[in-house]
């Protein structure tokens, strides 16, 4: 598969910083990523999923990523300074919590378009909003994006080829890669090509999995 370039912040190629999420965040997610994403595109980010976990709210962890799909520790930082005074002032959580900035990993979601295209020739396990055909539920090797489709190549049995899957990428609930060797070896070969692209900077760039989380103080509302 092709190396994506690693450029962000203004100079970011607008139609990658543009392009929609297929598959979105719902509940109180929803009312976060709404905030969160004009806030990311003007530091040159998209964002990717909200998750609210623990009780009342506790974490709120923001995935985003350069329109390549790499996320420095830098990347992280400048987004946790850009979201908190904003999340201050909207008060999207009335309860306190503990917001966490990070990239999406290697074993990602996929949420827009390009990401399945990124992601042809690797296992994905997909969910449907609906049943197609009898089932919700897939796992196989996306072998072509096309038409707003991704076509899932399903296991067979005893080393035969499977079943292909057609399903519209708009009509999935999730959508998530599966940790393989051979994803680990892209993404190893990507962050190489990346470091060799910026060559001469004062610090390598870290690994796609570096978080920096900010803890935020307890609130409530009267």
């Amino acid at each position: 598969m092709p190396e994506a370039r690693t450029e962000s912040g203004p100079n970011a190629p607008i139609a990658a910083l543009d392009e929609a999420r297929c598959i979105v965040d719902h509940g109180a997610a929803r009312r976060i990523a709404q905030i969160a994403a004009p806030v990311l595109r003007d530091i040159g980010l998209r964002l990717v999923r909200v998750k609210i976990s623990g009780a009342d709210g506790a974490t709120v962890q923001i995935m985003a990523e350069r329109p390549d799909g790499s996320m420095t520790i830098d990347d992280c930082e400048r987004a946790s300074s850009a979201l908190s005074p904003v999340f201050d002032l909207e008060d999207p959580v009335s309860q306190a919590y503990r917001l966490e900035v990070s990239s999406p990993g290697i074993d990602r979601p996929l949420v827009r378009i390009s990401d399945f295209e990124r992601a042809i020739g690797h296992e994905a396990r997909i969910e449907m909003a609906a049943p197609v055909g009898t089932r919700k539920r897939f796992r196989g090797t996306i072998e072509m994006v096309e038409g707003g489709a991704a076509t899932l190549r399903l296991p067979g049995e005893e080393g035969e080829l499977g079943a292909v899957a057609v399903l519209p990428i708009r009509d999935m609930a999730e959508a998530r890669l599966v940790l393989t060797d051979e994803l680990i070896r892209a993404a190893l070969r990507r962050e190489k090509a990346a470091k060799k692209q910026q060559r001469g900077n004062a610090h390598a760039e870290p690994p796609i999995e570096a978080k920096s989380p900010r803890s935020k103080g307890a609130r409530k509302k009267t």
